[in-house]
């Protein structure tokens, strides 16, 4: 009753303004010809109708420092902002402004946020769960937006680019200014992101929680930083205090530095400048801030000269602040370094562990011409003789090994320390002898194809070095994108300890993936998926022997087209502990049938 008194009093309050209004202009309800100061209001209150209320981030702190090179020079993978670390349950707001290239409307030249698990770039043991740029497109190519398990499917946009045969979007440019960037990971039952400048707004919405990358399982964290290519950025605000501590506005001196990358010996005439050129530092500024800076912008010496053999002291001065500026007192650090007579000669002092290397061919291989393996150096020691006659052990990291052909017998590998210096060493390759393996149980993942990735796994086969083990199933699929398939993941016994994984459709992950040679014969994707509902599939695995394993795949499809895929030569594989599961995404597999 109250409210319907309070509803009535107030269309009453708005029929008293009106016939208020109406004695203001002639007996006449608000037209064009009404006062100026009632015609401002009310568009100033239709505009803010109109206009989206920005949302409001809490906890937000001053995080200032640009990402990339001012003139747009930035290549993909470049340079990186801080790192971001979002634990289970929360959410992190950042704010900065994106500032694209005003003479280049390439479509992907804006910035990427890449998502990984809790493991330093390029670390032991770092794994991503992908990247998602801010661009969105309508075509073939919109899968190149994003990658890795952050699929193109879960995300809507509001802006999509029309990229021309030169990739040229010219809507890329409404891409720049002030951009809210937000990862949610609030929800049990979803993973969000959403990167919006009031004029493109882009949503990844996965409807289900991401899973744990961390080798340690109770370390649920996941990182966050940003990429740019071909723009920069201004980064301006966060909620969450990164590594290496925030930025204000203020600048700031160096506090300490260290060094990188400083080659533990360098020939004797070797300019100092050429010597070190690889050399950098992360400097600390005040307020815990860190950046690494270039060999180019620090000033090193050696004490004493680099004329003649022996240890030497290298003195690294540096003397910006943080912007740049001259600071107040230089910072200084200090390693040392051997200056050493050039290699005369090189021999295997030790030979390798492993010699005795193992190759499989099926049908996805055969046709494969010039194929090779790559060297194990693993426990090889290779002494070095110098022009003076002193010897010296080579660290394997400094030497270069030739390819092993994959052809049965004897094989000569080629080790070069320097040009013209070089040193031979012998190992044998013989064909892998295969045997079959067959899964416990009947099915892998949920018959209606339901379960999401990695959500259902076979048993767990060992591979022996030298052997291949296959299995042969048939595989199901809800046929809605080419990665809803069967998965191989590679791993120790301990199924966490993984190398890597990999999908039918020429795609994988892991910290051996990198190091792999893969292709396949899909074809047309929409026609190589049409027949995978129902596909016989065989894959093997072999342990190659040198700290690598292949991997092989025959696809029998329902349409009679037969495809296969290869992934050789995935490494950081302990030979004396491989092993391999199957897996699915949206897909479900059959096995002993």
């Amino acid at each position: 009753m109250r409210l319907l008194k309070k509803i009535a009093y107030a269309c009453c309050s708005v029929t008293f303004g009106l016939l208020t209004l109406t004695g203001c202009t002639d007996g006449k309800l608000y037209d064009v010809n009404a006062p100026d100061w009632i015609s401002d209001k009310i568009q100033e209150i239709e505009d803010s109708k109109k206009q989206p209320e920005d949302e409001v981030l809490e906890g937000m702190q001053e995080d200032v420092y640009t990402i990339g090179n001012t003139d747009f020079t930035s290549g993909w993978w470049s340079t990186f902002s801080k790192y971001y670390v979002v634990p289970d349950g929360e959410k992190w707001n950042a704010v900065f402004n994106l500032h694209i290239n005003p003479t280049d409307n390439t479509y992907f030249k804006n910035y990427a946020l890449v998502v990984t698990n809790d493991v330093d770039r390029g670390g032991t043991g770092y794994t991503e769960y992908g990247a998602i740029r801010f661009d969105a497109t309508s075509d073939s190519i919109a899968y190149n937006s994003q990658w890795g398990k952050l699929y193109f499917k879960y995300t809507t946009s509001t802006l999509l680019l029309s990229p021309d045969a030169s990739n040229a979007a010219p809507n890329v440019q409404s891409l720049g200014g002030k951009v809210t960037l937000t990862v949610d990971r609030t929800n049990e039952n979803a993973f969000t992101i959403k990167m919006t400048n009031g004029v493109a707004t882009k949503i990844y919405k996965q409807p289900y929680k991401e899973g744990n990358l961390n080798a340690d399982a109770n370390n649920t964290n996941i990182r966050c930083f940003l990429v740019p290519e071909g723009s920069y950025i201004d980064f301006l605000q966060t909620n969450i205090v990164p590594i290496g501590g925030l930025t204000s506005a203020l600048d700031k001196n160096p506090v300490s530095m260290v060094l990188q990358d400083v080659p533990d010996q360098v020939n004797v005439g070797t300019p100092l400048e050429e010597a070190m050129i690889d050399v950098s530092a992360i400097v600390t500024f005040e307020e815990g801030v860190t950046k690494t800076v270039p060999a180019a912008e620090l000033s090193i010496s050696a004490i004493p000269d680099m004329e003649q053999p022996g240890v030497k002291t290298l003195v690294v001065i540096y003397n910006k602040t943080l912007k740049g500026e001259n600071c107040d007192k230089p910072i200084m650090a200090n390693t040392t370094f051997e200056v050493v007579e050039q290699i005369a000669s090189i021999e295997v002092t030790t030979p390798p562990s492993h010699t005795q290397y193992y190759y499989y061919t099926s049908a996805a291989t055969e046709s494969l011409a010039n194929r090779t393996m790559a060297f194990d150096p693993t426990g090889m020691v290779v002494t070095a003789t110098y022009t003076d006659q002193s010897t010296r052990i080579i660290d394997n990291a400094r030497l270069i090994f030739s390819a092993v052909p994959v052809k049965t017998g004897s094989q000569i590998v080629t080790i070069t320390a320097e040009e013209g210096i070089t040193a031979t060493v012998e190992v044998n390759v013989s064909k892998s002898i295969a045997s079959e393996v067959r899964n416990t149980t009947s099915m892998v993942g949920a018959e209606d194809n339901s379960t999401g990735f990695h959500g259902a796994s076979s048993d767990i086969f060992n591979v022996p070095v030298g052997k291949t083990k296959y299995i042969t199933f048939t595989n199901y699929s809800d046929l809605a994108a080419n990665w809803n398939n069967f998965l191989v993941f590679l791993h120790k016994s301990i199924t966490t300890d993984e190398y890597a994984f990999v999908r039918a459709d020429n795609f994988g992950l892991g910290n051996g993936y990198a190091a792999c040679v893969n292709g396949g014969t899909q074809g047309d994707w929409d026609t190589w998926l049409s027949g995978m509902n129902g596909a016989k599939v065989t894959v093997y695995v072999t342990n190659c022997g040198n700290s690598t394993a292949d991997i092989q795949a025959v696809m029998v499809g329902t349409k009679g087209k037969t495809s296969t895929q290869y992934y050789l030569g995935i490494n950081t594989i302990d030979p004396n502990d491989l092993c391999f599961t199957l897996s699915v995404e949206k897909a479900h597999l059959v096995f002993n049938e």
